[in-house]
């Protein structure tokens, strides 16, 4: 790529699961840390929020573990269509995607991934002060990136 990824902006790696209240425990456990808030995120379609090019109403459970320079998220789908449910049909339980902050090279390395064949329409989500692009990159590099300008 002409804009390659910077490795140092390696910021998350989310997992996707059928039953996070379990997941959260076992990763508590694994890290010696207390169980994670867990919260609940609805995502209404609308020019915010897009799954496949189309506007979206789905609703995920959250948890976020901190591990320094980067999180563990971990997401359970509850209800619509969304990228985290096609995966968990399709896989069950697994890392879904791996996120990159990328800075104001954002649209720049998109557009390249666009034109190298990858699915830049997999989700697409703003929110102030940030947004994020799932790129479908199951077949190529065995997982999806997200590909955020900020955290």
């Amino acid at each position: 790529m002409k804009t390659p990824v910077n490795k140092n902006g390696f910021i998350q790696i989310n997992i996707v699961v059928a039953d996070i209240e379990k997941a959260a425990e076992k990763w508590a456990d694994l890290l010696g840390i207390e169980k994670p808030a867990i919260h609940k995120n609805h995502l209404e379609g609308n020019e915010h929020y897009k799954y496949r090019g189309k506007p979206i109403s789905c609703d995920l459970k959250v948890c976020n573990i901190e591990m320094g320079n980067f999180v563990i998220e971990l997401h359970e789908p509850a209800g619509g269509e969304s990228s985290f449910q096609e995966f968990l049909d399709k896989h069950g339980n697994g890392v879904h995607h791996i996120g990159f902050e990328v800075g104001d090279k954002r649209d720049e390395i998109i557009a390249e991934l666009k034109a190298a064949g990858y699915d830049t329409d997999r989700t697409v989500g703003y929110y102030p002060g940030s947004s994020w692009t799932i790129v479908d990159g199951e077949d190529s590099l065995g997982v999806n990136l997200n590909i955020k300008p900020v955290r």
